[in-house]
């Protein structure tokens, strides 16, 4: 039958609109597209389209189960090897079906047993990579030094690896321990690369513009206009509450900066930042989105914590914030003071124009709060809520400060994050400094565009760190709940203070409330050095040798029989019957001393022999107890010293038949006492 003109008109125009709306309904993302998410901060607000989600594989206990309604071992700890399943000496670490992209990947010890990522059902892995390899810089495209860098001894790998249908990550035995695989999918209608390690010139052009970024970072991004209003030296008496800018929209703010006049006194600083509060309005809305402490705003907390990160920061006593926040009719920024005294305060407020309709990009919250909403269930007891909030949007990133007196390691506790009312969360991870980004609980200080630990002394006292989802945000549609474990009780006490920040659709339900101040301030005291009058501390000894084993500084505030001098000893471990650990202190009079030495006991430590200068000095010395304990301080020995330095030497002879034969060590002080 022949089909008239007309109607073949028709039909065409009908496969023309078809293709066209085909066409529409498809995302296509290049690979510089993805990478360009890393540190897209203004894509953030656009609102998560239907399927798209993101999720994370990682090695936490599998014990840790939800079934028939129940929370089972929720509290397990042996996070450093699990799986999804073997296959023979593989470990499957996970398996998803694309389109996708993996963004960060994280290990505190990664091995040299492969780590294999086979994409898209290929039989030869796109990545075959021993897993140290992926974070040290030796291969392409994976030697970027921002990209893939060490923070205080956690691995982090942010070079993305999309795939179009299917990923699937195993490992070799000798991989290490301890894993993350944080990835997104997408709608089915999306459109990804299949990742290869042979590059093209412009999607590594496109990896070094995004390491240049993070290197760079503290440097506003650039916006086709930019507008300017703000306040100088407004004098803010007790109570004072200053409009600093009231907009018109549409529009966005793209960038808040604050000076503020401190004072010399530290303890003045941190009350100060927690006294003055950030409020922000969007629109009609009653209640305010930011409402934050204007210090913890910012990024860090307590005090003025110098640090560099893409969104946020505090450079030469200014404070940037980089966020991206978006409105339709108006935004009102304003600066309370909820303290006793007067203070002057500098803040500049940029906005723009919206380069995308405003009906698809949600409003920017930020909320600071201590224990809101904790979980009712004794199952989950253990869950430190950081955000619960109702809508579309994207969890974002949250900055935690720690007040931790007594010390010892804090942060055991993984983080675990519901979206959409799932029973069981799609991200469960492995410690709270691997969240961070940092491994093995140390206190050492970092700076990086995503991830930061801003303040800490031997993790006692105030511990302040953050960490920014972007390309790795958590994209919800009805609900998120994020979580983080708190093993310690606030009776210990150790307190936990959040600010969380998100993006939610209008007329989502931000249910947190604004903190009264008492609740803000005066948690914490000047902490008291309980260290022994005239003792050689251990951990501050040079070690001159040691012929086997590690020796390490260990905190000993969280074990509660015994007592150590400013909490930690002087650490050996792993060492074999013969081995020897020498050590060096300085006499600073020649005299007679009689030497005493406090070191700990515990049911894994060994039996020593002591040398003093090479002498023998008493003795072997078991070190075995029941409990973890401390001797307090023993005679060793009395002898004529002279001015300078000496050693110490400890030789592992054995262990007490009760023990377990770990063979440690621990060397709390020397003392030297006139004879």
């Amino acid at each position: 039958m022949r089909m008239s003109k007309r109607a073949w008109c028709i039909s065409v125009l009908l496969f023309c609109a078809g293709c066209w709306l085909s066409v529409q309904a498809e995302q296509v993302l290049t690979y510089p597209d993805l990478v360009r998410r890393i540190t897209g901060l203004e894509q953030l607000a656009v609102l998560p389209e239907p399927g798209e989600k993101c999720l994370q594989w990682s090695s936490y206990d599998r014990a840790s189960k939800y079934e028939d309604g129940h929370y089972l071992a929720w509290d397990a700890n042996g996070d450093h090897n699990g799986c999804l399943r073997k296959e023979g000496d593989l470990e499957v670490w996970g398996e998803m079906d694309g389109p996708g992209c993996i963004w960060r990947i994280w290990s505190a010890a990664p091995g040299e047993g492969h780590v294999k990522i086979y994409i898209d059902g290929f039989s030869v892995p796109a990545v075959d990579l021993p897993f140290a390899e992926y974070f040290n810089c030796t291969q392409i495209p994976f030697n970027y030094s921002e990209l893939n860098h060490v923070a205080a001894k956690g691995w982090n790998c942010y070079v993305p690896i999309p795939f179009q249908k299917s990923c699937k990550i195993v490992a070799e035995p000798g991989w290490g321990s301890y894993y993350h695989v944080t990835y997104s999918l997408y709608d089915q209608e999306t459109r990804v690369p299949s990742f290869s390690r042979d590059l093209d010139p412009d999607s590594l052009l496109a990896l070094m513009n995004a390491n240049e970024t993070l290197k760079s970072r503290g440097v506003k991004p650039v916006y086709a206009e930019n507008r300017k209003e703000g306040i100088l030296d407004a004098d803010l008496a007790p109570g004072d509450c200053l409009t600093v800018a009231k907009l018109k929209g549409p529009r966005a703010i793209t960038a808040l900066r604050v000076k503020i006049k401190l004072d010399a006194d530290e303890e003045i600083v941190r009350n100060t930042l927690r006294e003055l509060i950030l409020r922000i309005t969007w629109d009609d809305d009653k209640e305010p989105a930011v409402w934050v402490p204007i210090g913890d705003f910012f990024g860090t907390a307590p005090g003025a914590n110098e640090y560099r990160s893409l969104p946020s920061g505090l450079i030469d006593q200014e404070w940037y914030s980089y966020w991206y926040m978006p409105f339709e009719k108006s935004a009102k920024v304003e600066v309370i003071n909820e303290g006793t005294r007067s203070q002057v305060v500098f803040i500049r407020v940029e906005h723009s124009a919206l380069t995308r309709p405003v009906e698809k990009l949600g409003r920017f919250h930020a909320k600071w709060h201590r224990d809101a909403f904790l979980p009712e269930s004794p199952e989950r007891k253990i869950d430190w809520p950081m955000l619960i909030t109702e809508g579309q949007g994207r969890f974002c990133g949250v900055m935690l400060h720690v007040w931790n007196p007594k010390g010892s390691w804090w942060g055991e506790g993984d983080e675990k994050f519901f979206v959409d009312g799932e029973p069981f969360p799609s991200t469960f991870g492995t410690g709270s400094e691997d969240y961070f980004g940092y491994a093995w609980c140390d206190p050492t200080l970092f700076q990086h565009g995503l991830h930061n630990q801003t303040l800490c002394t031997k993790n006692k006292g105030h511990i302040s760190v953050n960490r920014w989802h972007i390309a790795d945000n958590i994209p919800f549609q009805t609900r998120f709940e994020g979580y983080i474990e708190k093993y310690f009780p606030n009776d210990r006490p150790t307190l936990y203070a959040a600010t969380v920040y998100w993006y939610l659709a209008p007329g989502g339900k931000d249910p947190y409330q604004a903190v009264p101040a008492e609740e803000r301030l005066g948690y914490w005291y000047p902490l008291v050095s309980n260290g022994v009058k005239g003792a050689v501390e251990g951990e501050s000894l040079k070690v001159v040798s040691c012929t086997g084993g590690q020796c390490t500084v260990q905190d000993m505030s969280g074990f509660t029989e015994g007592e150590w001098s400013r909490d930690e000893h002087l650490w050996w471990r792993d060492a074999k019957e013969g081995q020897k650990l020498t050590v060096e202190f300085n006499v600073e009079k020649t005299q007679i001393y009689l030497v005493r030495l406090a070191m700990t006991k515990a049911p894994d430590y060994g039996i020593f022999q002591v040398y003093l200068d090479g002498h023998k000095a008493g003795e072997p010395i078991d070190l075995y107890d029941k409990v973890v304990t401390s001797t307090g301080p023993m005679e060793l020995t009395v002898l004529s010293l002279k001015k300078g330095k000496h050693h110490l030497t400890f030789e592992l002879v054995g262990n007490n038949p009760k023990s377990i034969p770990s063979h440690m060590l621990g060397l709390d002080y020397i003392l030297l006492e006139n004879e």
